[in-house]
């Protein structure tokens, strides 16, 4: 019998052909499926913790979330119906769970996105930073930094269903992308690029994309145009209010001074080809306010009426950070005053 033809040497070569070639990359960290979450109550202020008020926020409650598993955290974006909580960290790795008024966690669940760009062995492969949703379809749009696509998936994240690199987003910087999406009621889209530049301003001005419907699909239309978050932000997430308005999450990082977040209200109707939009400040988040690496904003419509609004933080996976999840009531008749009304 031949080298070739014992069954251990045929099974080694069938491995060496079918199995990637080894690389010194990491494989991506993968949650494991038996979910393990707690939530630790947070205080907004936490020298004052009965202080519950930062600029038009009224604050209702917050946690600190942990797992022992160590691909916990990083969370870029969420999605909340109820008292159910999705949350996607920037690796593709899903967090499901429900939580009620009291704080306490139930039905957790820990799973991965199915597909994404590349092969999902790296970590630049599912750099997934932000996601919005139909709630009438329950389709889910996930933005991904590196490779500047937006990918379309079934409801819960289940399987993909389509994806487009547009190309009005193919320049965008590598690390800088798509960081910030958000899927109107109207049907329309907004993008904005995290470190886009618009060409001219000395990177005091960011590129935000508007599509008149779906970016997944074929014949879509857009246009570009300026954002302006606080001197030294960078817009991380982005939200649509009931009335129309839009709500951005702006981060900063310094050192030593750490994360900053400031959270800007814009009318929707300023959005023009090549116009510039300026946000109104609602909230500031530094000390002596609980401050983080503050990435993703989901708004609700609470049952007496009021605008509910959810913040989630990217502890990049560090000891020295925390996954906060803060709840807070808008104060609509302050919002009014500081960035005006917009009905649709």
């Amino acid at each position: 019998m031949s080298l070739f033809q014992s069954p251990v040497i045929r099974s080694i070569l069938l491995l060496l052909l079918f199995v990637p070639s080894w690389s010194t990359v990491p494989r991506l960290p993968l949650l494991d499926e038996r979910a393990a979450l707690v939530a630790m109550p947070v205080a907004l202020y936490p020298e004052s913790p009965a202080r519950r008020r930062v600029g038009a926020l009224i604050f209702e409650r917050g946690y600190r979330l942990t797992s022992a598993d160590p691909a916990f955290g990083g969370f870029s974006s969420l999605i909340v119906d109820g008292d159910h909580f999705t949350l996607l960290n920037d690796g593709g790795n899903i967090v499901r769970f429900r939580l009620d008024s009291r704080g306490r966690i139930t039905t957790p669940h820990f799973d991965a996105l199915s597909a994404g760009p590349g092969t999902g062995w790296e970590k630049s492969d599912r750099d997934s930073e932000s996601m919005t949703r139909n709630p009438a379809s329950g389709t889910i749009w996930v933005t991904f930094e590196r490779a500047n696509a937006i990918w379309a998936y079934s409801p819960g994240l289940a399987k993909p269903v389509r994806h487009a690199a547009p190309r009005a987003m193919q320049n965008w910087p590598e690390n800088g992308g798509a960081e910030a999406m958000v899927r109107l009621r109207n049907g329309g889209f907004v993008v904005l690029s995290e470190t886009g530049f618009w060409r001219g301003t000395k990177g005091q001005d960011f590129v935000g994309i508007r599509f008149d419907g779906d970016p997944t699909l074929p014949g879509r239309r857009g246009f570009r145009f300026i954002y302006r978050p606080p001197d030294g932000y960078k817009p991380t997430d982005i939200a649509e209010m009931p009335d129309g308005r839009l709500l951005v999450l702006n981060r900063r990082f310094t050192v030593p001074a750490g994360f900053r977040a400031v959270l800007t209200i814009v009318d929707q109707r300023q959005i023009a080809p090549g116009k510039r939009v300026v946000g109104r400040e609602l909230a500031r988040f530094a000390p002596p306010v609980l401050a983080d690496n503050f990435e993703g904003i989901a708004i609700t419509r609470e049952s007496n009426n009021s605008t509910g609004l959810w913040i989630v933080s990217d502890d990049n996976q560090s000891s020295l950070q925390q996954s906060l999840l803060l709840k807070f009531r808008i104060d609509d008749a302050a919002a009014r005053k500081i960035g005006g009304t917009h009905r649709q």
